[in-house]
């Protein structure tokens, strides 16, 4: 039988860049998803004409619990158990200080950083000992600040206490680690404008954004028995900023 992978978050960029490296490596998939139909029936047939394996979609609500719920007792009848979590799903608002709403505020906290317990939470009823979970988080979380994403950034704080602190509630059993990641070709960042662009390149010591392969080659890595040892840690994945 296939480990199974669930991917919150999967239609985007670097999610649905996991889920075909997941897949290459015989995983079924699991992809989470919740504006992006398209996007998501893509992925889906996508993986499913290209690899030997099984796929499904789920639209959900990751800060929702009775939607998160409902995804996991799916998921349970489609898949039998979940081997890895990667929480992939996140959002950001960018707004000047004066203009962040406290709606926007809140939103942002309940999709990045509650959204990620309540999956959690709920996937390790079905994940077998020594499964694996990586959190998607950003150097916006460690090293660098932008003004613009206020919300954003404790968000990313957050999720990277939230990934050391579920490493104890699940020891020994289930591994939890998270990347920390910063400039990458996604649709988040595809609006930016070109001047700023020109400017953050230079503080990159590769003198490029990431693509979305090699943020999903780390995070495969954290999940698979190649890091049978890591454990509560913050993978930065920034190229030297």
């Amino acid at each position: 039988m296939n480990k199974t992978v669930l991917i919150t978050g999967g239609a985007g960029g670097i999610g649905s860049a996991t889920a075909k490296k997941f897949a290459k490596q015989g995983y079924d998939i699991a992809i989470n998803y919740y504006s992006s139909d398209d996007k998501a029936i893509e992925l889906k047939n996508s993986i499913l004409s290209e690899y030997q394996v099984k796929a499904e979609i789920y639209k959900a609500d990751v800060s929702d619990e009775s939607q998160v719920s409902d995804m996991i007792d799916r998921i349970k009848n489609d898949f039998g158990k979940v081997d890895v979590l990667v929480n992939n799903a996140g959002i950001v608002y960018d707004r000047d200080f004066e203009d962040i709403t406290i709606e926007q505020f809140k939103k942002t906290l309940s999709v990045n950083v509650i959204g990620a317990f309540i999956v959690a939470r709920e996937i390790r009823k079905i994940m077998p000992d020594g499964g694996a979970i990586v959190n998607v988080s950003s150097t916006n979380g460690t090293k660098t600040i932008s003004p613009e994403c206020l919300d954003y950034n404790i968000s990313k704080i957050g999720l990277q206490s939230l990934t050391r602190d579920l490493a104890f509630q699940f020891r020994p059993s289930i591994r939890v680690n998270a990347v920390a990641i910063g400039w990458a070709n996604t649709d988040m960042n595809k609006d930016l404008p070109d001047d700023y662009i020109k400017t953050e390149l230079e503080k990159i010591y590769l003198g490029r954004f990431a693509k979305p392969e090699e943020i999903a080659n780390a995070i495969y890595f954290l999940a698979s028995d190649e890091a049978s040892y890591v454990n509560g840690s913050i993978l930065t994945i920034d190229a030297g900023y």
